[in-house]
């Protein structure tokens, strides 16, 4: 065989390996690229999309807590608030209650100081009796004189 002849049919036999494999081998190889690239690029754009999502559901998580934290301040300064007044309220009935034991106190002091002034009164027109009845060595009969006991009476 001759070197030409040979290298002629291996050219040949190249040449239809060529048109065979860019026939019937090649496309099936280039779809399954394709449909590999596409599934690629379908599965980063589902990343992007739940990168997105997951932000978008971060940021409405920030907003419930922040609403959230919100409300409980607002309800703990209500309770606070209403703890303060109910104090304040328990105050002024301490204060009303004390207010009207003290003026029940004073006013029976008042009644005891009267009634003390009215035995004290008495003992001393008592003792102004006997004095006056041991002055004259006689005795003043309370009875007759009773007018004169009660002036003295009003007079101390």
């Amino acid at each position: 065989m001759n070197i030409n002849a040979t290298l002629f049919a291996q050219a040949i036999v190249f040449a239809i390996l060529v048109w065979f494999t860019m026939k019937f081998v090649w496309p099936p190889i280039a779809k399954a690229l394709d449909e590999r690239a596409q599934k690629i690029s379908e599965g980063l754009a589902a990343s992007e999309k739940a990168k997105t999502e997951l932000a978008v559901a971060n940021k409405r998580v920030e907003e419930e807590l922040s609403k959230s934290r919100n409300e409980s301040a607002t309800r703990l300064a209500d309770a606070e608030r209403r703890a303060q007044s109910l104090v304040e309220e328990a105050k002024a009935r301490a204060a009303e209650e004390a207010a009207k034991i003290i003026a029940a106190a004073k006013a029976e002091a008042d009644q005891q100081i009267f009634k003390a002034r009215e035995a004290l009164r008495e003992q001393v027109a008592g003792l102004a009796v006997k004095g006056a009845e041991q002055i004259l060595q006689r005795e003043v009969n309370a009875s007759v004189h009773a007018e004169l006991l009660g002036r003295l009476k009003t007079e101390l």
